[in-house]
């Protein structure tokens, strides 16, 4: 009992270690999807009993970032595009609260299906090809799609309430999409 109580306590802390890591990667913000690629490639080495650190960390960092900084200035494209469309409904134009809200849902779809991609990815494997199947997986598993969207929300309110929070929970998340996915393997 005491073993496993103390393997859980390292995964948690693994969880926590990676978030601070992802965070610093993603400084650049289009470096987002790959920063959590790599975090979630080391999480899985974790639970599977492989071992590896910040080098590898970084190496897959560095491979991911190949194509993956084109997800992420799409993602930095779509924020810009919801930013606007907020400005819109607040300016009270017509149709504003509803593109708003499209454009809200549409959002925080992809980022869920960046999650759920980052969680999968490998060294090699076309981001292109990944976010189709993560989107096809975010819309067909709405439970997991669900867990995430939860995690987003936690991760925001972290970073409104106590912002140095919100670094190391960044982990946790990465930690919720890998679990989502293995899930959906396990029950597929």
């Amino acid at each position: 009992m005491e073993s496993r109580r103390r393997a859980g306590f390292g995964v948690f802390a693994e969880c926590l270690l990676t978030g601070v890591w992802i965070a610093l990667a993603s400084l650049p913000v289009v470096t987002a999807p790959a920063a959590f690629a790599a975090g979630a490639r080391h999480l899985r080495r974790r639970l599977t009993g492989r071992s590896g650190g910040w080098r590898e960390f970084l190496a897959d960092l560095r491979s991911a970032v190949r194509h993956g900084w084109l997800v992420g200035a799409a993602g930095v494209a779509a924020c810009a595009a919801v930013w606007i469309d907020l400005l819109v409904a607040r300016a009270g134009l017509p149709g504003g609260r509803a593109a708003a809200a499209v454009g809200l849902f549409a959002l925080l779809a992809a980022a869920v299906a960046v999650l759920r991609a980052a969680a999968v990815w490998t060294p090699g494997a076309a981001w292109r090809s990944l976010l189709g199947a993560a989107a096809r997986r975010t819309v067909r598993g709405p439970g997991g799609s669900f867990l995430l969207v939860c995690g987003i929300a936690v991760t925001v309110l972290c970073a409104g309430f106590v912002p140095p929070l919100a670094v190391p929970v960044l982990g946790v998340l990465t930690a919720a999409a890998v679990a989502v996915e293995e899930r959906g393997r396990t029950t597929s």
